[in-house]
């Protein structure tokens, strides 16, 4: 038997509606979490395995979670933006999902380009706990982030290397758990991931 139970929704988005699956825990609410996914002109997509895992540790840990298809990808309305609509998208759907889940703890994940939106999504959001995997360093540009952020990065990462990603979080003082052998997606690495995801954000 499950225990959380899914909703897809078309959610009005500041340029059309937006593909959202809901994730709902088993009992009262105890937090809201919001999950972006990666590149979507490279297949990235909120059925991403990774995307999934993230919101499978918040839903387990009690949160209502929160996926969407960027712009421009499945059923989601308008055209990619680098970065800049999408953002605005997220803080359109964070509106309407507290107006459901309110006065409740933030989480905010997202894996490669979704970890850098999140990153944006954070400065206007204040959040319990920032999740990043494999946060595409390099490729966008990613800028300091708030010290309860956790970022965890694939040791064979060919696609964001992980020495970006430790150059990027030096002058930050920010931990980076490096999961051994996980390249970006990782692969036969996933249950690590949610495990870890899991113990961090559990407190």
């Amino acid at each position: 038997m499950s225990d959380f139970s899914s909703e897809t929704r078309l959610i009005p988005g500041p340029a059309g509606l937006l593909e959202t699956v809901i994730d709902r825990p088993a009992g009262l609410a105890r937090g809201l979490a919001l999950v972006a996914h990666p590149h979507p002109l490279f297949g990235g997509t909120l059925n991403n395995k990774v995307t999934q895992t993230l919101a499978r540790a918040f839903t387990g840990l009690g949160y209502v979670t929160w996926r969407m298809n960027f712009r421009g990808v499945g059923n989601s309305a308008g055209t990619f933006t680098q970065g800049r609509g999408e953002t605005e998208d997220w803080l359109a759907l964070h509106a309407q999902a507290v107006q459901e889940t309110a006065g409740v703890p933030l989480l905010l994940g997202g894996f490669s380009f979704g970890a850098f939106v999140m990153t944006e999504v954070a400065r206007t959001l204040p959040c319990q706990r920032l999740v990043l995997v494999a946060p595409a360093v390099g490729h966008f540009p990613v800028g300091t982030v708030p010290p309860q952020t956790f970022v965890v990065h694939g040791e064979r990462d060919a696609t964001v290397p992980l020495t970006d990603v430790l150059r990027w979080a030096e002058p930050q003082d920010l931990p980076v758990l490096v999961v051994p052998g996980a390249d970006h997606f990782f692969h036969q690495r996933l249950i690590l991931l949610r495990n870890w995801v899991s113990l961090v954000c559990r407190s």
